[in-house]
């Protein structure tokens, strides 16, 4: 049976030491924010994640939801533990204070889907589903409607979803088909059938507040005639609940994985619905909520990534096979621990490289939500808000196929023990795989990353990036100490800035050309964006052990797992470049017929 440790020491290095995240105390409503608060808060996160929810994984997974008749049933002992994780305030982390929320940063709740992804990904997509409800409704909601939703999600006592998917189209919204019809009193009679809502039904909640795309019967063709409509479960009454509205769940999924989520088919029959926002406009409202929704799931694949490596870890260290290549390492047992194997540490330093790039880009990325939201600098909130646009799809799509590869590694390193069901790791291979389909494919990421993000604003965007990214070479390429670490990542960087001009001019001429670079492009970014994240992190080290011998050893290791990441990881950014270079002529020149 695997087992779960929060990583604080690791956490606390990226927020305190790399990021300064106390910094966040100058923003308007952070005065608060200390690092003895955050880690205090942290703390107590990290034992709710590994006391109450971690030891419902597996058993969760084995019994899965129960449905019958319309009603679902979440697994043995999650109820309780949503009570517990709601009680305790756990969904109003970053909540608005005028609704009942805590106010602390997003930031804060960023460090607290990690722990609850590894912990428990299937449990978290309840609350999970409820902040992005939260989030649209809080930033395209009227007030009376602030009013009624917000302070219930954020006690916990209501739960959201989001319903875009329909039997014929996913990403292709603008095909939808439920409609909106008015009453005549200002409120809509909303009918049709959405698939695959996650969290969509169950028995955590006294209500669910379903966020519906749909169509008003004069809306235009396509994605221009979208709107977004709030439709509860049940009809708010008083301070509670009433009648029962024309929302039921027709069924639920058989899945691959994260079997103790309910994955829900639901079929609105004339439910009575409020419009949230302008007519037409409901887009732009639930890429909000999808926005909020893919960087929870890039936090997914980091959380399956940081579980398994972890019990990959201690089974490598515990399992007896063979000798070492250079001589017995344990003599005194009939055989050495697997870890003294140069393909299991590949394997180890892999997972461990990812974990901890990946947590200071998705830190770095929730620190900059923090001060696009609350900064009064208008620059600076453009600026930290451009960024968050820029590395949402990088995050979504690199992590969670890194977690995927990390799951699946880590069952490698178990041998034929990773297959079986009881060691625990061919779960997190089975509940990392959905990551890289749901809230967008991972294609589908690459596609806005190129399509949209690119060009937007002439390059405004990438600029985010790249210029903080020069100028950190430009400050530390002479110094003796990160020469090892800036050169190589400052070559990558140079490359990551050709492969982008090339996909700006062949795409302006075809765009088949930039579809046919997107994949390896956003590989290719996203591993220059750790190798950045690596050279802060090594100089944050290198400081850190001239202030504090005593944690010497930590801040060693970090300082060589940045060089395997710069010797055996970085390095596939090159031949990214070259895919990227290659143009779309061998992807698109073969006639259909012919596959």
């Amino acid at each position: 049976m695997p087992d779960y440790t929060p990583p604080v020491r690791d956490i606390q290095f990226v927020l305190h030491e790399v990021l300064k995240a106390e910094d966040l105390s100058a923003l308007d409503g952070y005065e608060d924010v200390s690092a003895d608060l955050l880690d205090q808060i942290i703390e107590e996160g990290g034992k709710l994640c590994s006391e109450v929810l971690f030891p419902l994984n597996q058993s969760g997974d084995q019994e899965g939801c129960h449905y019958n008749d319309g009603v679902v049933t979440t697994p043995e002992g999650f109820k309780e533990a949503y009570k517990t994780f709601a009680e305790g305030g756990w969904c109003g982390v970053s909540g608005d204070p005028d609704f009942g929320g805590m106010g602390m940063p997003v930031l804060l709740g960023t460090v607290m889907q990690e722990m609850i992804c590894s912990a428990n990904m299937s449990f978290g997509m309840y609350p999970g589903l409820s902040q992005g409800a939260y989030e649209a409704l809080h930033h395209f909601g009227s007030d009376e409607q602030k009013a009624v939703y917000l302070p219930k999600l954020i006690e916990g006592v209501w739960s959201g979803t989001m319903c875009l998917t329909e039997p014929h189209c996913g990403t292709d919204l603008g095909l939808i088909k439920t409609k909106a019809v008015p009453n005549g009193d200002g409120a809509y009679k909303l009918t049709g059938t959405k698939i695959f809502i996650s969290a969509g039904e169950h028995d955590l909640t006294e209500n669910i507040v379903h966020l519906v795309l749909a169509k008003l019967p004069d809306a235009p063709d396509g994605v221009k005639g979208i709107s977004l409509f709030v439709v509860p479960k049940f009809l708010p009454s008083g301070d509670g609940v009433g009648d029962r509205n024309g929302v039921r769940c027709g069924s639920i999924e058989h899945k691959m994985g994260i079997h103790a989520n309910s994955t829900c088919v639901i079929n609105f029959d004339e439910a009575q619905a409020e419009l949230v926002g302008a007519p037409h406009k409901g887009l732009r409202a639930m890429f909000t909520m999808m926005n909020a929704a893919r960087l929870g799931v890039g936090m997914q694949g980091l959380g399956i990534a940081e579980i398994a490596y972890q019990n990959g870890l201690a089974y490598a260290k515990d399992r007896l096979q063979m000798r070492s290549l250079t001589g017995a390492k344990a003599p005194d047992k009939p055989a050495d621990p697997i870890i003294v194997h140069p393909d299991v540490r590949r394997m180890l330093l892999k997972a461990k490289a990812f974990t901890e790039g990946a947590r200071a880009l998705s830190y770095y990325a929730g620190m900059n939500l923090d001060i696009a939201n609350k900064s009064t600098d208008p620059q600076e909130k453009l600026r930290a808000d451009d960024l968050v646009a820029l590395l949402t799809p990088i995050i979504k799509a690199f992590q969670t196929d890194m977690g995927l590869e990390i799951a699946v590694d880590m069952q490698q390193v178990y041998g034929g023990h990773g297959y079986i069901a009881e060691w625990g790791m061919e779960q997190y291979v089975r509940d990392a795989r959905i990551a890289q389909i749901y809230e967008g494919t991972n294609g589908i990421q690459a596609l806005d990353l190129v399509g949209r993000k690119m060009s937007q604003s002439y390059g405004r965007l990438l600029r985010r990036f790249f210029h903080p990214a020069l100028q950190f070479v430009e400050d530390h390429q002479n110094d003796p100490d990160l020469a090892e670490f800036v050169l190589p990542f400052a070559k990558s960087l140079m490359k990551l800035q050709q492969a982008t001009a090339m996909i700006a001019q062949r795409g302006l001429k075809n765009p088949d050309e930039a579809g046919a670079a997107s994949v390896d492009y956003l590989r290719q970014f996203a591993l220059v964006a750790l190798g950045y994240m690596w050279c802060r992190m090594v100089k944050t080290a290198l400081e850190g052990k001239e202030n504090n011998a005593g944690d010497a050893a930590f801040y060693d290791a970090k300082i060589a797992t940045a060089k395997f990441f710069m010797h055996r990881m970085l390095p596939e950014a090159d031949a990214r470049f070259k895919m990227v270079m290659a143009g779309a002529g061998s992807i698109m020149e073969l006639d259909e017929a012919a596959f």
